[in-house]
């Protein structure tokens, strides 16, 4: 049997780290795992040809694990569209209908798992939402609606969707970030004069506290509107100096991120917190969320690397959950008739 997980942001940093635990069985029940994986690797590019690496050491250590790269933007919903039609194709609008021909397998575990912070000023996407917003919650949220046909619930299968999320949206962990603010979806994806000039990391935060909403509300969704077996929870992988989160900082920043703090993180988790981690130690974490025996059916849960734990106070709020969910699927459909089988997730 052979199924699909995709991984966006999947050819670096924590992404490549979990696809490689899963091609390698690093996580808790690997040795009863008959499932063929084809690991799909979404970001931008693939310069360091995270693919090839895998098949590579795969190969060698004996496993049955593939992986192949597929281009994706999640600032720009059209490429996000483009990605999904390796399983979707082509719909023809006249007649409402979809070609269903899947070149890809069906996929039993989703990680949207790719994020980026802007520290300077405001930036916006080709379409006018601010970039942090668009890519790290609202990109996502139109690839989960538009690959839930394609998710594997035969029955003796519940699919996984892991959404990376941040302990920085919670102020009660002092991460050192700007407290994370929500108002409403809509004053992230365009914020108003007030909202302008407040710092980049604040928007990270925010965006950080978008996923978690959008988690707890879509499970809410599924589990109180379809016979979908579907198990959803939100991830935070802790701080990972070394990554590629910081790339669009200044070349301080991205000098002490890369090259310094990775060599000191004994001294950072005594001074500053224990949730801080290598790539490797966060990408076996978040394989183990994806795949492995212990998190079987769990679902609404926020995992800080292995455990479920409480998140921020603001991500229980429901109201918050029900306008992010509101606004998001309103936005990423194309036409009403979209948006009606987007609620039906069909």
């Amino acid at each position: 049997m052979q199924r699909a997980i995709v991984i966006t942001g999947g050819t670096a940093g924590l992404g490549f780290e979990a696809a490689r635990a899963i091609a390698l069985g690093h996580y808790p029940g690997a040795e009863q795992d008959t499932t063929a994986y084809l690991l799909v690797l979404a970001s931008r590019t693939d310069k360091d040809k995270a693919a090839d690496v895998l098949n590579r050491e795969a190969s060698a250590a004996g496993r049955s694990a593939r992986a192949v790269f597929h281009s994706l933007d999640l600032a720009d919903l059209d490429s996000v569209r483009q990605f999904a039609s390796l399983w979707v194709g082509d719909r023809d609008k006249s007649k409402n209908t979809m070609n269903t021909s899947q070149p890809l397998p069906r996929i039993s575990a989703l990680l949207l798992n790719a994020g980026l912070q802007f520290p300077g000023p405001l930036q916006t996407t080709a379409a006018g939402i601010e970039s942090t917003f668009s890519i790290n919650h609202v990109g996502h949220a139109l690839l989960f609606h538009l690959l839930v046909p394609f998710l594997d619930t035969t029955p003796e299968s519940t699919p996984r969707v892991v959404v990376t999320s941040s302990g920085t949206h919670d102020p009660a962990q002092h991460s050192g970030l700007p407290d994370a603010v929500y108002t409403s979806a809509h004053d992230l994806a365009y914020p108003p004069a007030d909202m302008v000039d407040i710092n980049g990391r604040q928007r990270y935060a925010s965006s950080k506290l978008a996923n978690v909403l959008w988690t707890y509300a879509l499970d809410r969704q599924i589990r109180g509107s379809t016979d979908l077996h579907v198990a959803v929870n939100a991830f935070d992988p802790g701080l990972m100096p070394g990554t590629g989160l910081a790339r669009e900082a200044s070349g301080i920043v991205k000098l002490l991120w890369s090259r310094v703090l990775p060599n000191v993180l004994p001294v950072l988790r005594y001074l500053v917190s224990p949730n801080i981690h290598t790539a490797q130690e966060s990408g076996e974490n978040l394989a183990r969320v994806a795949v492995g025996v212990e998190q079987q059916g769990v679902s609404g849960k926020y995992f800080e690397m292995r455990q479920p734990i409480a998140s921020s106070t603001d991500s229980y709020d429901t109201a918050k959950q029900d306008d992010l969910w509101e606004w998001t699927v309103k936005y990423v459909a194309e036409d009403a008739a979209e948006e009606a089988r987007f609620r039906r997730f069909e």
